[in-house]
């Protein structure tokens, strides 16, 4: 019989591994939770690249994007260009990114029965905002009982800033009947304190509520380690 192994151009799956060393048998063993980084991304890649296992291709790709914090705000193409990711790969791995985060955020919230809508909304956006390695701009639109409705990315920046137009703002609002709004964005430096034009932009983005109607509730900053409430602040 053919060895498998004996041909270096070919994809080697997780299944020609020998047992002891496939992550599958290891998570079943141990737990899910007992596999590394590595090890993980491997189960999603499923085959390798060129003669690797799919383990080895996961450890090329952290060291790459350098560690999990980088496949975390890796672009789809920033993805593919490592060799042995392609196009369903890459999205394999977003895709369980998203995921993850979604159960999260998910979790948090049931855990918030009887929360203040500023508790609700940083259940949902920490998880997605805290490690985004570029500035975003996000709103929160809320029902007439103060409910989520849709979370909404509306820009994406640099890493000291995001240029965001009121007009975009609340074009979505409109569009999605929102009856109130949370604005949040993210400080990629680490530090949630407002800065000068965080403070002058809200006030700004308040007014522009008042006259349609559509009020801004709130501003949150998520930083690396912690996160604000402008209103709870004192900034509203």
């Amino acid at each position: 019989m053919r060895n498998p192994f004996n041909n270096p151009a070919r994809s080697l799956t997780m299944r020609e591994l020998p047992s002891g060393d496939q992550p599958y048998e290891k998570a079943e063993r141990a737990g899910i939770a007992a596999l590394s980084d590595a090890e993980l991304l491997s189960v999603i890649l499923t085959s390798g690249y060129k003669g690797e296992t799919a383990l080895q291709t996961a450890q090329k790709a952290l060291v790459m994007t350098g560690g999990i914090a980088g496949i975390f705000n890796a672009s789809a193409k920033e993805l593919q260009s490592i060799p042995g990711i392609g196009r369903v790969k890459s999205l394999r791995i977003l895709a369980a990114l998203e995921l993850g985060q979604r159960a999260v955020a998910a979790r948090q919230v049931q855990t918030l029965p009887s929360a203040s809508t500023a508790d609700r909304v940083l259940a949902v956006i920490e998880p997605k905002m805290r490690y985004l390695a570029r500035e975003e701009f996000h709103i929160i639109l809320l029902d007439a009982q103060k409910r989520i409705l849709r979370t909404i990315c509306i820009s994406k920046g640099g890493l000291t800033g995001t240029v965001i137009q009121p007009r975009d703002i609340f074009r979505e609002a409109v569009k999605n009947n929102a009856a109130a709004m949370i604005l949040a964005h993210n400080h990629p430096s680490g530090d949630a304190s407002p800065s000068a034009i965080d403070i002058e932009s809200t006030e700004r983005f308040i007014k522009i509520g008042r006259m349609m109607g559509i009020p801004v509730l709130d501003h949150i900053i998520v930083g690396a380690e912690s996160s604000i409430s402008m209103k709870r602040q004192g900034y509203m």
